[in-house]
């Protein structure tokens, strides 16, 4: 079984609601960083939920510390603009790449 983790972050307090993703402030460098981030391998997925406010991000680390230090790098953390909101261990049991559940 392969465990990755479920990163949800939220809209902060500096998140202008009258502009569009790409308009925000720092974002360039947010782009920039979280597409390092994809590049590495540390996340797998990610990308807005809906119209929430919310972001999943599935990401592979060692722990919860690993993640929250290298989120905590992302220009749009201490600029107020996203939230680490919940943290979640997932394991994955089906995956269309990856031989059935109890195959393994």
């Amino acid at each position: 079984m392969r465990t990755l983790f479920a990163v949800t972050r939220t809209r902060g307090p500096a998140w202008d609601a009258s502009k569009p993703l790409a308009s925000q402030a720092h974002w360039p460098e947010h782009a920039a960083f979280m597409n390092q981030l994809a590049a590495d391998g540390f996340v797998v997925l990610g990308g807005p939920l809906g119209d929430s406010g919310e972001v999943l991000l599935i990401i592979d680390a060692s722990d919860e510390d690993e993640i929250q230090t290298t989120l905590e790098r992302d220009p749009w953390s201490p600029s107020g603009q996203l939230e680490v909101q919940k943290i979640q261990r997932w394991t994955i049991l089906l995956d269309s790449g990856r031989p059935e559940v109890g195959d393994e």
